[in-house]
C-alpha cells in the first residue's frame, strides 16, 4: 500500500479517541494513550494511528523519525481576535500606574483606540497585520481557531473585518471559524443609546449571513456594556436567523449570563471568571461549553481567576482559548495558556489536553473534524520537543513544537516554516 507521510518512533501518542461529543466532567481525563505507535497519512487524512506492531506495511513519500517524542493533535483556539488595526503596548506603564480602565479610555485608549485603528486601516493592511500574527499562532502548533470581529462596531468596519477573517480562511493553512462580534462595546456615537445600537448590529446580521461572513454570532454581556435582557434578546434573534452563538459573559460581575447562556442553548460561553455556583450547575446540566481565558485574566493581573475545579466537578464541559488581542491578552501562545490552567485553575494535564483540542473543536463547530489524531480525520498533528504528555503543561515559557503538520504537510521545525505561506 502507498502512503503520503509516516510518523513512526513515536514514545506517546495522544489520540484523544474516547468519549464521542463533547468532553464533560470525568471525561475529561480520555486521552486516548498510545506508546510505542505510529500514524500513517494519505490523502491529507489519517489512515492509520495506533500500536507500531498493528501498523500496516506501506511505502511512504515521507517518513518522519520521532525519536520516541510526543505527538498529538494540532491544537485548537477557539477564542481569538486575530483582525485588528494598531497596538495598545503604551497602556501598560498606565495600567502599571493604576489608572483604572475608564481613565484610559478617556484619555483614548482601551477597546475604542483599537476601535479607531481598525477602522482606519484597509482590508490589505488588516489581512498582512493578522497574517503575522497566525503565522506564529501555526509555529505554536495551533492548526485551527477562531477569530471574531468586533473592532469596527460599524457596519463597514464589521464587514472589513470579517471579509479579512474569510480570506485567511480561503489563502492560509490554518482552519479559521469565524464568529461576528458587533455587540462588542458601545461606541462613542451611541453613548446612551444601546438599543439603537444593538438594532444596527442585528441589521447588518442580514448582510453577514447573505455574504457567508461568519458561523457564529457574539456579544459581550458585562457591567457597563450589555444587559443579560439585552444579550438574551440579541442572541436569540441571532439562532433565529440560523447562527450558532457564543457569549463572553461574567468577565467580571456575576450578571447571570453563564445561566442566559445555557437557557438559548449558546454552544460556549467565554471567560466566566465571576460565573455564580447556580451558573455553574447549568453548565454541568447542558452541553454549553465554558471556554476559559486564563491569559487575559493574568495579563490584567487579577487575583481571582476562573473556576475550572468546580465546574469540571459539577459535570462541565471546559475549553482554553488565548483571547488573543491587543489589549487584555496579546499573546498568541496556546502553551502559555497550557501553562496558566494548570498553575491558575488547577486543571490536570489530562483536562488542559481536552480544552485545547476535543472540547475546544467542538466550542466552534469543529467536533467531527478536528481534535483527534483518529483513522478519517484530517492530519494535522504536532510533534513536540518533550518525552510526554504531562510536560508540555510543566516546563513554561518556551515554543516546546518540533513539528506543525497541517492536512498531511510540514508547515514548521522548530519554529521555522518549510512549507508556502499561502494554499492559493
Amino acid at each position: 500500500m502507498k502512503a503520503d507521510l509516516i510518523l513512526k518512533n513515536i514514545g506517546q501518542l495522544l489520540t484523544m479517541d474516547g468519549s464521542e461529543g463533547v468532553r464533560k466532567g470525568e471525561a475529561m481525563k480520555e486521552v486516548g494513550l498510545i506508546e510505542d505507535a505510529v500514524v500513517v497519512v494519505k490523502d491529507e487524512k489519517i489512515i492509520f494511528a495506533g500500536e507500531a506492531n498493528e501498523a500496516p506495511t506501506v511505502d511512504a513519500s515521507e517518513v518522519i523519525d520521532c525519536n520516541g517524542k510526543l505527538v498529538t493533535p494540532g491544537l485548537v483556539d477557539p477564542h481569538t481576535h486575530l483582525v485588528f488595526g494598531g497596538s495598545r503596548e503604551h497602556e501598560l506603564a498606565l495600567k502599571q500606574q493604576g489608572v483604572p480602565y475608564l481613565e484610559i479610555l478617556k484619555q483614548g485608549g482601551g477597546i475604542l483606540s483599537t476601535v479607531q485603528a481598525t477602522r482606519e486601516a484597509d482590508e490589505e493592511a488588516l489581512y498582512e497585520k493578522a497574517s503575522f500574527h497566525l503565522e506564529r499562532m501555526l509555529s505554536y502548533g495551533i492548526t485551527t481557531m477562531e477569530a471574531k470581529s468586533g473592532y469596527g462596531l460599524d457596519a463597514d468596519t464589521e464587514l472589513k473585518q470579517l471579509r479579512v477573517i474569510k480570506r485567511l480562511n480561503e489563502t492560509k493553512e490554518a482552519d479559521i471559524v469565524s464568529t461576528y462580534l458587533g455587540a462588542h462595546a458601545i461606541p462613542n456615537e451611541y453613548k446612551g443609546r444601546s438599543k439603537e445600537f444593538l438594532d444596527e448590529m442585528l441589521n447588518l446580521m442580514e448582510t453577514v449571513k447573505e455574504q457567508n461572513l461568519a458561523k457564529f454570532v457574539d456579544i459581550f454581556c458585562e457591567t457597563g456594556v450589555f444587559t443579560v435582557e439585552e444579550s438574551r434578546e440579541y442572541l436569540t434573534k441571532a439562532r433565529e436567523m440560523g447562527f450558532d452563538v457564543k457569549i463572553h459573559a461574567d468577565e467580571i460581575d456575576p450578571l447571570g449570563g453563564t445561566e442566559m447562556a445555557c437557557e438559548v442553548g449558546a454552544v460556549s460561553a467565554d471567560h466566566l471568571v465571576g460565573a455564580s455556583e447556580e451558573g455553574i450547575r447549568k453548565l454541568g446540566e447542558t452541553d454549553t461549553i465554558a471556554v476559559l481565558l486564563p491569559g487575559t485574566t493574568f495579563y490584567l493581573n487579577k487575583n481571582e481567576f476562573a473556576k475550572a475545579r468546580e465546574m469540571i466537578e459539577s459535570n462541565a464541559a471546559v475549553a482554553l482559548a488565548t483571547d488573543f488581542n491587543p489589549g487584555s491578552s496579546p499573546t498568541e501562545n496556546l502553551q502559555l495558556i497550557m501553562n496558566l490552567a494548570a498553575l491558575k485553575l488547577r486543571m490536570t494535564p489530562e483536562e488542559i489536553w481536552n480544552g485545547i483540542t476535543v472540547n475546544a473543536a467542538y466550542a466552534i463547530g469543529c467536533g467531527d473534524q478536528a481534535g483527534k489524531v483518529v483513522e478519517g480525520r484530517k492530519a494535522d498533528l504536532v510533534i513536540w520537543d518533550a518525552p510526554n504528555y504531562l510536560y508540555v503543561p510543566y516546563h513554561y515559557g518556551v515554543n516546546h513544537v518540533r513539528t506543525v503538520i497541517k492536512s498531511g504537510k510540514t508547515l514548521f521545525e522548530r519554529g521555522e516554516r518549510v512549507g508556502k505561506v499561502s494554499v492559493s
